[in-house]
């Protein structure tokens, strides 16, 4: 427990919470152990967990249409997350359908899995913690949306037209 503990105060999600309010996420969590090329979730499926990486790297990838009708449909990497990066955070707020997949980028990879109602339960219990929680994943998720975004407009200006 002090191990998973030491962990999430590393993690950006957890930055700022006090010990204790630590060990009361720590006990809501679950590490599992994925391989190389193991699916954790699927786009278009439902899931209600968030996930943290303690070791190893996960692919975050969507399915892309080829450009012409004919031509078949590809899996494409649009994130490589590493060691205390979080993912599923959407999961959170909106219990809605997944808009990427995940996959296990190298073996051994690590996760740590925390359940969406008792973490919720948790931070309507603990205020101060579901504050801090929730001020920290949203710092991340609009991260994530201002480096999307980025991406999006690199692609757009600097891609020649055909």
């Amino acid at each position: 427990m002090k191990n998973l503990v030491n962990f999430l105060k590393q993690s950006d999600i957890f930055y700022q919470l006090t010990p204790t309010q630590l060990e009361l996420v720590a006990n809501l969590c679950k590490v599992v152990s994925y391989q190389e090329g193991d699916i954790i979730f699927r786009e278009n499926s439902t899931s209600k967990e968030l996930y943290v990486i303690m070791q190893g790297e996960v692919n975050i990838t969507t399915v892309a249409e080829g450009s012409e009708s004919n031509s078949p449909k590809k899996e494409i990497i649009i994130a490589k997350l590493r060691r205390g990066q979080s993912f599923g955070e959407i999961a959170l707020v909106d219990e809605g359908l997944r808009s990427a997949s995940a996959w296990a980028a190298q073996k051994d990879t690590d996760l740590i899995i925390i359940q969406r109602d008792p973490l919720i339960m948790l931070c309507e219990s603990y205020p101060q913690l579901g504050y801090r929680l929730m001020q920290n994943l949203a710092i991340d998720l609009s991260m994530k949306m201002r480096n999307a975004d980025l991406r999006v407009r690199e692609r757009l200006l600097y891609t020649s037209p055909k």
